[in-house]
């Protein structure tokens, strides 16, 4: 068996492990830091450095440490036995395991606590800690929120796409947000493929989610790497009728 065979297995048995263990967002299991880890393991490389990526990568895509934890011991028993259906058992995980995906996740929380506030450095788009701040004024001024206010959500299948081509179709449908929403709304991303807008309801608000599908749609054409990422799920969120429900709703909307 060659080595690319051998790694796409191995991405196989651990996907399905994984999913078998509850992982909760199948879409979200793929990204270039699970091959790299792969690749890692099946070489006889040193992972660490590849798990400390991966778990920044799953916290950048919002799986909890919990999650993520399940997934790695996924991993270490279709190492410890690729043969046969496994049970993934976090208890049985070797520390130096746990310590480095560990680790990664928490640089990435620790982070995010200290720019609440903060634009995206990649796309320019503000952060979801700031759409939640948002929501909660907007919760507090209006008695009816879902009658004056939506989301329109924006997701691209960047999975799909590969490498740096991944950030540059969340760039390129960055750029189409902010062409289309250009009034002062709040505009944010909600995780890696995920973006949002809040927007105040209106006659022109379906006109305007149309062109915002036409237009990324044309920015995503231009470049045959980025064109996988397409085509763009465009669509309008209702707002729950309380704030807590909302921010529950940006952390599922963000899977």
């Amino acid at each position: 068996m060659g080595v690319a065979q051998a790694e796409r297995l191995l991405k196989s048995r651990w996907r399905t492990a994984s999913l078998a263990a509850g992982w909760a967002f199948p879409a979200d299991w793929p990204l270039a830091e699970v091959d790299d880890v792969c690749a890692a393991m099946l070489e006889d490389a040193d992972p660490a450095e590849a798990l400390v990526r991966l778990g920044r990568a799953r916290a950048e895509a919002g799986a909890g440490l919990a999650e993520t934890l399940m997934d790695l011991a996924a991993l270490h028993a279709v190492l410890a036995d690729g043969s046969r259906i496994v049970s993934p058992c976090v208890d049985a995980l070797p520390s130096w395991m746990l310590r480095l995906t560990s680790l990664g996740w928490a640089d990435v929380v620790t982070k995010q606590a200290g720019d609440r506030t903060a634009e995206d450095p990649l796309t320019g788009l503000a952060t979801a800690a700031y759409l939640r701040t948002r929501l909660g004024e907007v919760y507090r001024e209006s008695p009816v929120v879902s009658l004056d206010y939506a989301l329109v959500l924006l997701r691209l299948e960047i999975h799909r796409a590969k490498g740096w081509s991944r950030v540059v179709a969340m760039t390129l449908a960055a750029d189409a947000l902010r062409t289309v929403f250009d009034g002062g709304e709040t505009l944010a991303t909600l995780g890696p493929c995920v973006a949002a807008v809040l927007v105040r309801r209106d006659e022109q608000l379906s006109r305007r989610v149309s062109n915002l599908r036409v237009l990324t749609a044309d920015r995503l054409a231009d470049d045959p790497n980025v064109r996988p990422a397409g085509p763009a799920k465009v669509w309008v969120e209702e707002l729950p009728d309380t704030a807590v429900e909302a921010r529950a709703l940006l952390n599922s909307l963000g899977r």
